[in-house]
């Protein structure tokens, strides 16, 4: 979902949290389901976790997003730099984009779905306040040099430059999807029980960073993390685990470089 954006437009809708879920943002998105399953034991609710595959797409049928393979290269967006496989998520966390998270609530595991999203729902309205001008010595820092049309990374932002003249360049931090209806065709595979697994996919989507390293024992987790997070970080994210994967103890460590 970019995804982390993330959402970036390839493989990963942005999907940041607020660790909330409203009842107004519940009614927000409305699913259409493709496949009848018989059983109604399996409604998905808040905080469980989930194995997803999906697509997301224009009205028009162009695809932005996917975390299929043979989807990413059949529509042309295939790139070696992302990973295509079903993706763990925790229900009611954002970890996809809210419109797409909220959705899910009441559906059922092994049944496939499409859902229509607003732009509020998705990627957001367009809003003037996010252009702005840059100074110039900011690219160069970065040894960029700003061309109209651009897309570029400004501080974890997708960005995009829309006049680059002078000492001044002019930014758009409006996602390029703000503003835009999409569709999601999304199938639920299965319900994630194992907290060692549960853990592994929270963390990885959470923190996006490499090598990260868990072992849930006796219901207690050892995390091994490759860099060094900031005790604030660390105390709100020990909270949140206990609360949702229902631990009792979860402990940081470094990973010792050899």
């Amino acid at each position: 979902m970019e995804t982390k954006p993330d959402t970036k437009v390839e493989n990963n809708p942005e999907t940041k949290p607020n660790n909330s879920t409203t009842e107004s943002e519940l009614k927000l998105a409305t699913g259409t389901q493709l496949k009848t399953n018989e059983s109604s034991s399996n409604k998905i609710a808040i905080h469980d976790f989930i194995e997803v595959e999906y697509t997301g797409k224009l009205p028009n049928g162009t695809i932005f997003d996917t975390n299929n393979q043979k989807t990413a290269l059949e529509s042309g967006m295939f790139s070696s730099k992302m990973k295509y496989e079903p993706t763990i998520i925790c229900v009611g966390e954002k970890q996809l984009i809210v419109g797409l998270d909220t959705a899910l609530i009441g559906k059922e595991v092994g049944n496939s779905y499409k859902i229509e999203l607003k732009p509020e729902e998705a990627f957001g309205k367009k809003d003037i306040k996010k252009i702005k001008l840059v100074p110039v010595a900011e690219f160069q820092k970065k040894k960029l040099n700003p061309q109209p049309g651009m897309q570029i990374d400004m501080d974890g932002q997708v960005a995009t430059i829309l006049r680059a003249a002078g000492g001044r360049i002019m930014v758009n931090f409006n996602h390029p999807l703000a503003g835009k209806e999409v569709v999601y065709d999304i199938k639920i595979n299965k319900k994630i029980t194992d907290k060692q697994k549960q853990l592994v996919a929270y963390l990885g989507l959470a923190l996006n960073l490499p090598n990260v390293k868990a072992e849930v024992k006796e219901n207690k987790a050892q995390v091994t993390l490759p860099i060094e997070l900031p005790e604030l970080i660390l105390t709100e994210l020990t909270n949140r685990l206990k609360e949702i994967i229902k631990l009792e103890e979860v402990s940081f460590s470094k990973l010792e470089k050899k």
